[in-house]
């Protein structure tokens, strides 16, 4: 780390005329000219500026000295004294003495005394790398400690300690009196001088070299020149490192909680391990203490993450059926590590005590946690994995001990290159056990092998051929505790092949269009696979199915392993590009046809329940970085009506810009099924960047759902879920944000109603 003295001369310019490039800023608007120097503590008529002066070079090419106890010295003039024993060195002074630097205009040594003088664009390095500058500096003939007056430290992250008076000891700390810090800039994008967005000033503020920390004595935070916030027992790193201390606390309101304020306390074990612990008072509930562990391995990274509180518990149907206060709490935890450029293991724990806890202290509004773990060595042409999950269930009418635990989940992949006709051929092992405390137990085993060779045409047209087989057997019991028949499949022993070819071709056609490039690719896609006897396998990883351009030309269009569509079957479609400088337009469309009349295993209203499917489509639409709308559809293949209808856009600039959405599932279905029902739901957010720094920022959900969409739903038409409206102020080195928000839904013990929330971050300051 770097620092520098400055001394504010007498005989120095103005500020807004002298920088540390040396360039005069006679362009500055006045109103920036005016540069406030930051008040002080005690002392007010000699205020420290944070502001820079001119900066001298400082390379010192003095001859090196001979021993430690010797200068060297390199000047254009030389005067000793016998009498006096003093030593005048003037005109490009240079000197050395052990690894210490200095240069000055004027230089002046007694040598009775030890006490060295340095005068005019003073510059002294010690031998950690350090530079002091200013016009006048009193040190020892050790050329390491010092005092000066209106000085300016500048540390090498930015930041800046100014005070009246400072001293600088030989083991490098340094003491300053009525004194300013600030890491923000002092000076705007054109060089002008500007006020810093926040300031620390303070009696006395101490520089602790060996510890790297800056401590404050009567310190107190001033925010746009506002002297708010008192900070007794103040220190933080004098660098990017952490430091341990008290965070900035955030504050709450909530009509279920009532009043909230968060005191993080941010403890450094190790350069590689920290822990935070966070107090919540509540003045309508009871506190919760938070704790969080992050560290850093040889081989990779964790963290664990938990609260904890007692307090009495309301269940998801809002009525309390035990008033007694109990432990309540959640726990989470990730990590990654990489055992070698080929092994690696990652996983994902997430636990809680009730249904109703999360939403309650709005630690997230996830309906489902998920707990994951994965094993994986990835080769040149091969890939093995090794995993298992489980799910913890916090929706309303959701049994727990239906919820699958998988483990373990085997997948191994090998690739190979086809010695006969050059495509290539793909290996896949598959094993999943799933387990449930009461519910349906099933295990599943595959081996199957995938060929696939691409090639062109003479009239550019994209040819791709595959071949697949496939072995598998399953296990299954309990199958009847499965609710939804077609989803259990045959109890016992269970066993089916699979195979399937397909042919797949592209035609581009490019042209010039509108001053761009437009690309029209009809294509044109044939599968066909044997009957399979589907039903008498249980079915747990393809249930929740719609039919989209995604999937419209795959070749098993089930999201999972469990269900294969057989048959055969024509899919075509048509995919336009227009491009030009700044504008992109991407557009497809298709449909299928089914070649044979077995009946379809798809449920009815996913698009495929007919030989005719539905027809989907997608456009997306992005200009410059200013638009990006995406639009995804699906048509009722007998009379066009709407059964998919999804909007995403994304409009505006990086600072001001609005996100909007807009889903409508009309599937029709007579039998609802899970994860079928039908849904409307309209989204909106958006950030106005406003002055300097300011912004407004919001967003609102809607459920448009209506009772004929979803009778077993609690929507009827215009519901609103969740908005909030927030005001915020950003720059370099300040974040404050006040948002309110508004719940439309009680969950449990997490009540509908207004809850606000305050939030500031300093950079680079703890306690």
């Amino acid at each position: 780390m770097s620092w520098a003295l400055f001394h504010r001369s007498s005989r120095a310019q103005p500020l807004w005329l002298a920088t540390a490039s040396g360039v005069a800023l006679m362009a500055c608007p006045v109103a920036a000219q005016q540069t406030a120097e930051p008040p002080v503590v005690q002392a007010p008529q000699d205020q420290p500026d944070l502001q820079d002066r001119d900066v001298p070079a400082d390379t010192v090419d003095a001859p090196a000295p001979k021993s430690d106890e010797q200068i060297g010295f390199a000047a254009d003039n030389l005067n000793y004294d016998n009498e006096t024993d003093i030593v005048v060195a003037e005109g490009n002074v240079e000197m050395k003495r052990d690894t210490v630097e200095m240069r000055a205009d004027k230089v002046t040594w007694n040598r009775k005394t030890g006490e060295v003088v340095a005068e005019g664009d003073v510059a002294l390095k010690n031998p950690e790398g350090d530079t002091a500058y200013g016009d006048r500096i009193v040190l020892t003939d050790t050329l390491r400690d010092g005092v000066v007056e209106n000085m300016l430290v500048v540390l090498d992250n930015g930041a800046r300690l100014a005070a009246v008076k400072g001293t600088r000891f030989d083991n490098g700390n340094i003491e300053l009196e009525n004194a300013a810090y600030t890491p923000c800039p002092v000076e705007d994008g054109s060089g002008c001088p500007k006020k810093p967005s926040w300031q620390i000033r303070a009696v006395r503020v101490i520089y602790d070299r060996g510890k790297n920390k800056v401590r404050y004595k009567g310190a107190r935070v001033e925010i746009f020149g506002l002297p708010l916030i008192p900070l007794p027992g103040l220190s933080h790193p004098a660098n990017s490192e952490a430091g341990s201390g008290l965070l900035v606390p955030e504050i709450r309101l909530d009509r279920t909680n009532g009043f909230e304020i968060a005191m993080p306390y941010y403890l450094r074990l190790a350069p590689d391990r920290d822990i935070t612990i966070t107090p919540h008072l509540y003045t309508g509930s009871v506190p919760m203490i938070e704790g969080e562990f992050r560290a850093l391995t040889d081989i990779g990274s964790f963290r664990i993450n938990g609260y904890a509180t007692h307090s009495s518990v309301v269940p998801v149907s809002g009525q309390v059926i035990d008033p007694n206060r109990q432990f309540r709490g959640y726990l989470e935890s990730a990590g990654k590590f990489q055992f070698d450029p080929r092994w690696s293991l990652s996983y994902s724990g997430r636990i809680t005590t009730d249904r109703t806890f999360m939403r309650r202290y709005d630690i997230s509004r996830d309906d489902r946690l998920r707990s994951t773990f994965e094993l994986e060595r990835i080769g040149g042409q091969s890939y093995l994995s090794i995993a298992g999950w489980a799910t913890q269930t916090l929706r309303r009418n959701d049994v727990q001990g239906q919820q699958p635990i998988a483990l373990p989940i085997i997948d191994y992949r090998q690739r190979l290159a086809d010695p006969l006709l050059g495509g290539q051929i793909e290996l896949q092992l598959n094993t999943l056990a799933i387990a449930r405390t009461a519910g349906q137990d099933t295990q599943r085993a595959f081996a199957g092998a995938t060929w696939n060779l691409r090639g062109l045409t003479g009239l550019g047209q994209e040819v791709v051929l595959t071949a697949m087989v496939r072995g598998d057997v399953y296990h299954s019991d309990e199958n009847l505790l499965t609710a939804i028949p077609g989803y259990r499949g045959k109890s016992g022993w269970e066993g089916r092949g699979i195979a399937a070819v397909a042919a797949d071709m592209r035609w581009p056609f490019v042209g010039e269009f509108l001053g761009g490039t437009q690309t029209l690719t009809p294509r044109v896609q044939i599968v066909a696979t044997p009957s399979l006897k589907n039903l008498d396998i249980p079915n747990e990883d393809s249930r929740a199915f719609d039919l989209e351009d995604s999937n419209l030309f795959a070749i098993n269009r089930f999201n999972g392993y469990d269900r294969f569509e057989d048959g055969a079957r024509i899919t075509y479609g048509l995919e336009w590009n227009f491009s030009r400088p700044g504008l992109n337009i991407n557009s497809i469309i298709g449909q299928s046809y089914r070649l044979s009349d077995k009946p379809s295993l798809f449920p009815d209203g996913t698009g495929l329940t007919d030989r005719t499917s539905d027809i989907v489509g997608r456009t997306t639409i992005a200009y410059k970085d200013f638009l990006r709308l995406t639009h995804r559809f699906r048509l009722d293949k007998d009379n066009l009506a709407v059964r998919r209808n999804e909007i995403d856009a994304m409009i505006g600039s990086r600072s001001t810009y609005a996100v909007l959405g807009y889903s409508r599932l009309n599937r029709d279905i007579l039998l609802l099924g899970e994860d079928l029902q039908d849904r409307e739901e309209v989204r909106a957010g958006g950030r106005v960047a406003f002055a300097k720094n300011w912004s407004i920022f919001g967003s609102a959900i809607v459920d448009l759902t209506r009772k004929s969409d979803d009778p077993l739903g609690v929507a009827d038409g215009f519901d609103p879920i969740r908005h909030r409206l927030g005001l915020a102020y950003d720059d370099e080195c300040l974040s404050i944000a006040l948002t309110w928000r508004r719940d439309y839904i009680d969950t449990g013990d997490a009540r509908r109603g207004n809850s606000f929330s305050f939030r500031i971050a300093f950079r680079n300051l703890g306690f």
